[in-house]
């Protein structure tokens, strides 16, 4: 089974993350850094990237072009005197018929609904929610750099923390979760030099957007 993406985690011994309070302490507590402001994204930064969604376009497409292919040369029959097609003549009885409170209606309301409203997210919302753009020094180059990728820049700058046993980081588009397991040294001094080592990285991967840092170390549970 793969695991999610932006989530990266590497393990030397087999842990078990279960804690009590008393050997959590202070340091298992969320340690929210303030992200120094990021650069001016009209100036120096780009905005999301936005997905091709050719499949989407083309099955669209495809459906609005044969659907009114359809329609327009059963019109141009029926002006040119020849029979309708056989579907015309059920369908047009059943749409006069039938009220609007039946089931069949309102079931094909809704997946009519559905459809139309997808169309509008997929066409009004960037997509590529995996890549997070980078700043921008030249105007004639855009890069952007994937979640995953992030995360592993994060989860090796954590693991050369003295006292760091384990390292699991979950990047977000506004939020680098990172939980460390630490065996032999005190926990508020490794999430202390966690705290620096990571908000260091995180400037360093140069995003126009900078994510917030979550920090949370503990000890390792006992097994059994």
């Amino acid at each position: 089974m793969s695991e999610p993406q932006g989530l990266k985690s590497t393990q030397h011994l087999p842990v078990i993350e279960k804690t009590t309070e008393s050997e959590l302490g202070q340091s298992t507590s969320a340690a929210d850094y303030i992200p120094l402001p990021a650069p001016d994204a009209a100036k120096d930064g780009s905005g999301r990237f936005w997905s091709a969604r050719r499949v989407p376009a083309a099955v669209l497409a495809t459906a609005v072009l044969a659907a009114g292919g359809l329609l327009l040369y059963d019109v141009v029959a029926v002006r040119a005197d020849r029979t309708a097609m056989h579907w015309r003549g059920p369908l047009a009885r059943e749409l006069a018929e039938r009220p609007l409170d039946d089931t069949w209606v309102l079931v094909g309301a809704g997946v009519a609904t559905a459809l139309g409203l997808w169309l509008l997210v997929l066409a009004t919302t960037p997509g590529l929610r995996g890549v997070l753009p980078m700043r921008r020094p030249h105007p004639d180059v855009r890069a952007g750099l994937h979640r995953g990728a992030a995360a592993l820049v994060l989860r090796d700058r954590a693991m050369k923390v003295s006292g760091v046993r384990s390292v699991r980081v979950r990047m977000g588009r506004r939020k680098a979760d990172v939980r460390a397991v630490s065996q032999h040294r005190e926990l508020d001094d490794v999430r202390a030099d966690l705290d620096a080592t990571l908000a260091d990285g995180i400037r360093a991967l140069g995003l126009t957007r900078r994510p917030a840092l979550s920090v949370r170390v503990a000890r390792p549970g006992r097994k059994g």
